[in-house]
């Protein structure tokens, strides 16, 4: 073999060599550029934030069908949906406030017109121009005086728990008889009349400071002053001095 003949040999090995080597490296560089085209492809859903409508880039550099861009519509759609439906719950809820406010203003007034009404046909207090108080004396029980409280009014009154009988120029009121204490107070119908008792002395000479009186005034709540005549020549009164509370009957009074 000549020297030409090997060096023509050597150079179709060089350049069949170097085409080897161009294709490897042709093979190399893309699978390189499929591996960034995938990594590409993998962060594609961030796009997402973009614009309903927006086209994008497939993970094979393809851009999206409009079927996706229509299915973004139509969640939009859905969510204008669900804010009707809670504008309209919102409304109701209004709607039933309002309701009870109107039905609690009702109740109530009712409520006022049947206090009002209850008030009214209540009675009131006797007064002294209401009332005529006499005062008899009595044989049983000893130095025990009645006293009776006829209504002249035209209307039902109540009369004080007990009278704050003032005989002569006391300057205090006798005590009352707890004992006779009644559940409630008295009232009296026009035409009608109480009752009360009053121990002058004490039967056995017990009582001290005894003096002969014949003025007797009871007070009413209202301010007014009842006066009482007594029966002729007087009473005799001393520290045993008590009167019974007000009541219906004159055993009643009389029973203490």
């Amino acid at each position: 073999m000549s020297a030409r003949t090997a060096r023509t040999a050597r150079t179709a090995r060089r350049t069949r060599l170097f085409a080897a080597t161009t294709v490897a490296l042709a093979a190399l560089a893309l699978t390189a550029c499929e591996g960034d085209t995938s990594d590409t492809g993998a962060s594609a859903p961030a796009a997402s934030s973009s614009p309903a409508g927006a086209q994008s880039e497939s993970p094979t550099g393809e851009k999206e069908s409009g079927n996706g861009a229509e299915g973004n519509g139509s969640k939009e759609t859905n969510g204008s949906a669900g804010s009707t439906g809670s504008g309209s719950s919102g409304s109701g809820s209004g709607s039933g406030s309002s309701g009870s406010g109107s039905s609690d203003k009702s109740d109530k007034g009712s409520a006022a017109g049947v206090s009002d009404d209850s008030d009214s046909d209540k009675p009131g207090k006797c007064s002294a121009s209401d009332v005529k108080i006499t005062a008899k004396k009595v044989s049983r029980p000893l130095n025990h005086l009645l006293l009776t409280a006829t209504n002249t009014g035209s209307k039902t009154c109540m009369l004080p728990q007990y009278p704050a009988a003032r005989f002569g120029e006391a300057q205090s009121v006798p005590p009352v008889a707890e004992a006779t204490k009644p559940q409630s107070l008295t009232g009296v119908e026009p035409g009608k009349s109480g009752y009360a008792g009053v121990l002058l002395s004490s039967g056995d000479g017990s009582g001290e400071n005894g003096y002969e009186t014949n003025t007797l005034t009871i007070p009413f709540e209202d301010g007014s002053i009842a006066t009482v005549a007594l029966p002729a020549g007087g009473v005799y009164v001393d520290t045993a001095l008590t009167v019974t509370y007000w009541q219906t009957s004159m055993d009643a009074a009389l029973g203490y």
